[in-house]
């Protein structure tokens, strides 16, 4: 895979006599070694971390750049990479790449929510079964939410224990008024 990186370097020169017998023509050696540095720099790292530590690599080249042309009394002073062209095939594989990467995060979010929700389902019931009688006012409490939703026809369904319950409160309820 071939990618076009369009990148500028800042250089000074600071010792002019030893630029000019040092090399033949200071400014192109200049440009050709910034060539020859920004291939072999790249070569070493992957797209992946020449598009995300862009900074990083241009210091790497700078300071490489600036041990050759050193001697040629020239300084270095900024490397900057402007640009990193991908072709459109490689972008699009980075981009479905990306997606995948979207979608993962967004299934171990609900995997995780799932997990909560089952953490405090479990809580639920043990404050249900240390109180039986909690669990049929959730009950009740449920059907008036459904029964709140317009729902034409609500089916009620309670255990014998609690109807049972209910009549002898209710039984107990009259034998005082009687007893009025």
């Amino acid at each position: 895979m071939t990618i076009k990186v369009d990148a500028v370097i800042w250089y000074r020169i600071v010792e002019p006599a030893r630029a000019v017998l040092q090399v033949k023509e200071v400014s192109n050696a200049v440009v050709q070694v910034a060539l020859t540095t920004l291939r072999a720099v790249l070569g070493q790292h992957t797209l992946d971390e020449i598009l995300k530590a862009q900074d990083t690599i241009a210091e790497v080249m700078q300071k490489q750049i600036d041990q050759v042309t050193e001697p040629w009394g020239v300084m270095v002073e900024l490397v900057r990479m402007r640009s990193v062209e991908i072709p459109p095939r490689m972008q699009r594989a980075l981009g479905q790449e990306a997606e995948a990467l979207r979608e993962k995060r967004a299934r171990l979010i609900k995997a995780e929510a799932e997990l909560d929700a089952a953490e405090q389902l479990r809580r639920a019931a043990e404050v249900i079964m240390q109180n039986p009688a909690g669990l049929e006012l959730r009950r009740m409490q449920m059907i008036t939410e459904v029964g709140a939703e317009q729902n034409t026809t609500t089916i009620v369904m309670m255990p014998s224990e609690f109807v049972v319950m209910a009549k002898g409160i209710a039984d107990a309820a009259q034998r005082a008024v009687g007893a009025l």
